[in-house]
């Protein structure tokens, strides 16, 4: 039998086989910060130990049913999203998707028949990276999953600016209408996938496209959750 292949974990250095965490790290990062409870099931965010509810998600309701995710983006483990976005380090890919897979299979799964669709992403980071970060994690959360991936089930109808140094609003506001669903969704239940989910502004956006292009609901699945 051939010997695995062995890497270093890339948070801490251990000898592991293949593109993933030590259990270590893997059990640090996906491990509930202190003091903060259950995560809201519509958008994923940390609610306090003593909450229930997530005021967010009753006052504003949402096109997406539910939210997964594999881990807060907090240190340490923001540097994998890092490392893949900024490093350029694809092995970063894998990585994250097993992480995602097994929220999703710790969640209970995902729908019969459901389609994964990455968010698309700009030219302009197109032009920077090469590559696009969460069309990346999709191929790979296909293969975890055993899932069919379309790459073209959510279009850009219109370029945007970055959104990194823009408020709440101001995302809203630029991600609105922006884009379009392809009609191999109809009647299909979509599983948009990002890197990180900060708003909730682009997955909002790409889950209207979805559903007026007749999808039959939309999850959405995310490596990281900004808190």
């Amino acid at each position: 039998m051939a010997s695995r292949i062995g890497c270093d974990c890339p948070l801490c250095g251990a000898r592991v086989a293949g593109a993933r965490l030590c259990g270590g790290c893997q059990a640090d990062i996906t491990a509930a910060p202190p003091g903060s409870g259950p995560r809201c099931p519509r958008c994923a965010l940390r609610l306090p130990a003593t909450a229930s509810t997530c005021p967010a998600c009753l006052g504003a309701p949402r096109a997406y049913q539910r939210t997964i995710v594999a881990f807060d983006y907090l240190p340490p483990a923001d540097a994998l999203i890092r490392m893949l976005k900024t490093q350029l380090r694809l092995s970063m890919a894998p990585a994250l998707a097993r992480l995602l897979a097994d929220a999703v299979r710790s969640e209970g799964g995902l729908p019969e028949g459901i389609l994964l669709a990455p968010i698309p992403a700009s030219r302009a980071s197109l032009r920077l990276r090469g590559m696009n970060p969460a069309a990346e994690i999709a191929r790979s959360l296909s293969a975890e999953l055993n899932v069919p991936l379309v790459r073209h089930a959510l279009r850009r109808r219109r370029e945007t600016p970055r959104q990194t140094a823009l408020g709440r609003r101001a995302r809203q506001q630029v991600a609105a209408g922006v884009f379009q669903g392809a009609p191999s969704v109809r009647g299909r239940h979509v599983a948009v996938v990002d890197d990180v989910m900060t708003t909730g502004s682009t997955v909002e956006a790409a889950a209207v496209a979805l559903l007026a292009a007749g999808a039959a609901g939309v999850t959405v699945l995310v490596a990281a959750r900004t808190p």
